[in-house]
């Protein structure tokens, strides 16, 4: 591993959240959240009073009212957030110009060697924060490391406005207590196999050889041994290009009624959507994935001659998508939907911030 290398991920707290309490002091200390409409919509961000009652970002609308009545919905305001993710850039480059945005609120940056000179990066990261909280009035919390997986992990530990650092030394005992949750690439589904396979911490993982985790994991399984080692050597990329954006659901008990399926499909368009925005991209080709009870997998795809900006329109081809499906008696295990082709100038990153868009949910 690299220890030299010194690795800043900056996570902005309950961002569009955190936007709107600042700019309507009336909300500031209710529970709020921004998304969608009340019957059909998604919570694209929660407010920490929110979060008290258990709402987090991609649940159903309805799920969160039901939790708190009194809850503070609002609609995004998609010109206002990018109005701040600019402001953030601004400070991030006049540090380094070494930045690779994940979405409008967060963005790793290589600080080994940036612009002021400055030895430390707990400083820089503590100078940025100090800096974004001037000029935004909001809050961000850090994470400091020597590579990004890191970073990132330790960014979320003491949200909100919360700081940490993971030195070379503490790195092995750190990730030898971590949940196996926290690991990169760690979804629901895998993290439920790991467990069936008594893997819990790191320290499970480190005890499985190469051979064994990919005979389990696939691919992921060398991602898994490497990591786990604390060896990523994963380069801060400025010009990073995301080329799709999805998410899937793993069933715990297979589906077997096609209106269910159906249900679960628009759920998950939603929460394409909203990653599309927080992302920033834009893309023609909606992919609708199902994998039966069998471990059967299919794709079906459709390409529109227009980018897609709203759920409904990733709805609408879903339905046309999945009337050509056949499901057999053992149902459905899987379902996942895809956004890709992207179009050109509208791949991730700040450059294309500054283009119009449309005021959809993060």
């Amino acid at each position: 591993m690299d220890a030299s290398r010194k690795i800043v991920h900056i996570d902005m707290d309950a961002f569009y959240a955190s936007v709107e309490q600042r700019d309507h002091p009336e909300y500031r200390g209710h529970p709020l959240v921004v998304g969608g409409n009340r019957s059909r919509g998604v919570v694209a961000a929660a407010s920490y009073e929110a979060r008290q009652f258990g709402i987090r970002s991609a649940m159903a609308m309805n799920k969160a009212l039901d939790r708190c009545p009194g809850l503070i919905v609002i609609p995004p305001r998609m010109a206002a957030y990018k109005a701040v993710s600019l402001q953030i850039r601004e400070v991030f480059l006049e540090h380094t110009d070494l930045v690779e945005p994940l979405s409008l609120d967060e963005a790793f940056l290589d600080v080994t060697h940036n612009k002021k000179g400055i030895p430390s990066a707990s400083w820089v990261a503590q100078e940025i924060r100090a800096e974004i909280l001037q000029r935004t009035g909001l809050t961000a919390s850090a994470g400091v490391s020597f590579n990004k997986f890191l970073a990132k992990v330790a960014s979320g530990m003491h949200k909100p406005n919360g700081f940490t650092l993971i030195t070379p030394e503490q790195a092995p005992a750190f990730v030898e207590t971590l949940p196996i949750e926290k690991f990169f690439g760690v979804g629901k589904a895998t993290s439920d196999k790991m467990h069936r396979l008594s893997i819990k911490t790191g320290v499970d993982l480190l005890r499985l050889s190469l051979e064994e985790l990919q005979a389990s994991f696939g691919k992921a399984g060398r991602s898994y041994y490497h990591i786990v080692r604390n060896e990523d050597s994963r380069p801060v990329n400025p010009n990073r290009e995301r080329h799709s954006v999805g998410t899937e659901d793993t069933f715990d008990q297979d589906l077997h009624s096609r209106q269910e399926m159906l249900a679960r499909l628009e759920s998950i368009a939603h929460e394409v959507m909203r990653r599309m925005d927080k992302c920033q991209f834009v893309g023609k080709t909606v992919t609708l994935k199902v994998k039966f009870g069998d471990f059967r997998q299919i794709t079906r795809s459709r390409t529109l001659d227009h980018p897609v900006r709203q759920a409904e329109e990733i709805i609408a081809v879903t339905r046309r998508l999945f009337v050509q499906v056949s499901i057999p008696p053992r149902g459905v295990r899987l379902l996942g939907l895809t956004v890709g082709n992207a179009s050109t100038g509208n791949l991730m990153g700040w450059r294309q911030l500054e283009l119009p868009f449309d005021e959809t949910a993060d």
